[in-house]
Formats: structure tokens, C-alpha cells, sequence
């Protein structure tokens, strides 16, 4: 009898353990789903550590503002030369705010001009130099703190603002989420590899139309998840342009092996033409 007590109270126990596993795993959105690759040792050798790099700009200066939580934000701003409610938000890699992202962050600023440009730091200041720390940081990011800083952000730039987004890899699922947290405020967004949303109730509230920009040689954000996205946007009555290269994830960093010069330049064509349609 003490045989089967046990038997059942180890069958109990495995079952509950297997629902909340099963729970756990449909709960997770889609960003935590992306955050969970650090833990790929895959993923983590596709990402080559940046040579090192400086940038001096002579217009761009970090901001520290209220996040939703009661804490503060960080960021890095250009402003405008002339004052303009369109604001394009800028979402960091994996490495974090580093001196690459300000520098892409200054050439989208002049190249589409008449935008401010703020690169939002969802590491709270932590820049990783490897990709141990890296992906510890990555991992580290609790949805609920991201969003808190990315909706100080938004109330930074005020409700008046026009709300552009871009980001890549870790960022570009997050343009979009920030996208989907401006609201109303949303106005165009765009996403390089990034792990989308699948969430049809999240993507309907969604009031931006998005660039998709993916490589068909991602073993991560691979041609079925892109696939799985343009039907679920498709049914959600929302506008998704997706450009698809013969390139691997992270195609548009310099630093990267799988970097491809002509994917990258066409890429960053399309998502001038993108945003330049959208920002008046």
C-alpha cells in the first residue's frame, strides 16, 4: 500500500511539474522567447565580439529619464535641428548601447533627417565586451522592466510624438513590441531579424505598419517563423513589407562573419525609403 501511495504522489507530482512547464512555455511572449537563445551555444558563437571602437559625435548626448516602475532610463539622443514631433527610437543588439549603435544611430539621423533620434538602453547602462556577458545580459532583461523604460521613453518625447522604431536582433523584436506599447503614437516600424509577435489580439492593437528585414539562412528567425508572421499579420489587418535576403542572421553587422555588404546596403535602401514615406 505504501508502494502505490508513493507511485501516485510521484505521478501527481510529475503531472503538475509537466503543466506548469507546458504554462510556462505558452506564457512566455515573444521577447523572453528570443531572450532564452543566450542559452544557445550556437547562437551565442554566431556573434563575434566587436573590435573595438570609438565614436565621437558632436551632436548626440545620453538622456536620463522617469521609467513607469519609479526608477530611471537611459538613452542617447540627437535632437533635430529643427524642432519636430517625429521620433525615431532606436533599439539596441545584444551587445547593448554601445559606440556601434550610436554610430547607426547618427547616420539614420542624418540620412532621414527632420527626426530626433533616441537609442533606448534596455541593459540599464551594462555593455557587454563578451559574449558570455552578453548573453547574461540578454537573459537578464525582465520583460516588465524593458517595457517600463521603453514607456519612459515615450513619455519623454511626449504625447505629441510620432513614434518610428528600428532595432536588430535582440532590438528588432523589441522595435516592435515598442511599437505596440506607443499605441496611437506608433507610426512606423522596423524590424531586422527579430523575433516577431504572435500574440493576434497584441498584433491587432498594432497601429504602425512594420518592415520586416530577414535573412533566409537563420537558423533562429528561419523562413517559417517569417512565414508564420506574414500569415498572422495578414490576419490581424495589418501592413508587414518583408525583405528577405540569401543571408544569415546578424547579415548587417560589419563585425559579424555571415556580414554580406550588398544584403546590408539594400537593406538599409528599404528601410530609408520606409521611413522617409512615413516621417513628414
Amino acid at each position: 500500500m505504501k508502494k502505490y501511495g508513493l507511485l501516485l504522489i510521484s505521478v501527481l507530482f510529475f503531472t503538475f511539474l509537466f503543466a506548469q512547464q507546458k504554462m510556462s512555455c505558452c506564457a512566455a511572449s515573444a521577447t523572453e522567447s528570443f531572450s532564452q537563445l543566450a542559452s544557445d551555444k550556437n547562437f551565442i558563437l554566431s556573434h563575434p565580439v566587436p573590435l573595438p571602437f570609438t565614436f565621437q559625435s558632436e551632436n548626440g548626448e545620453t538622456i536620463t529619464f522617469k521609467t513607469t516602475d519609479g526608477s530611471e532610463g537611459y538613452g542617447w539622443e540627437i535632437k533635430s535641428p529643427t524642432p519636430t514631433n517625429n521620433y525615431l527610437f532606436v533599439v539596441h543588439e545584444w551587445w547593448g548601447l554601445n559606440d556601434y549603435i550610436k554610430q547607426e544611430s547618427e547616420k539614420l539621423w542624418k540620412d532621414i533627417g527632420h527626426v530626433n533620434v533616441i537609442a533606448i538602453d534596455l541593459y540599464d547602462k551594462k555593455v557587454a565586451a563578451t559574449r558570455e556577458d552578453a548573453a547574461k545580459y540578454m537573459q537578464a532583461v525582465a520583460s516588465d522592466r524593458a517595457q517600463a523604460i521603453i514607456k519612459g521613453a515615450i513619455a519623454y518625447a511626449g504625447p505629441n510624438a510620432k513614434i518610428y522604431t528600428i532595432g536588430w536582433c535582440f532590438g528588432g523584436g523589441w522595435s516592435l513590441q515598442t511599437s505596440l506599447l506607443a499605441g496611437k503614437q506608433a507610426a512606423g516600424c522596423v524590424m531586422y531579424y527579430g523575433m516577431p509577435e504572435k500574440d493576434l489580439n497584441k498584433l491587432k492593437a498594432l497601429h504602425a505598419d512594420v518592415l520586416g528585414i530577414f535573412g533566409n539562412k537563420d537558423q533562429w528567425i528561419n523562413p517559417k517563423v517569417v512565414d508564420d508572421f506574414v500569415n498572422d499579420m495578414s490576419k490581424a489587418g495589418k501592413k508587414l513589407i518583408v525583405k528577405r535576403y540569401d543571408a544569415d542572421h546578424a547579415f548587417a553587422n560589419p563585425s559579424n562573419p555571415s556580414f554580406d555588404k550588398d544584403a546590408k546596403e539594400d537593406a538599409y535602401k528599404n528601410t530609408l525609403v520606409f521611413l522617409k514615406e512615413r516621417i513628414k
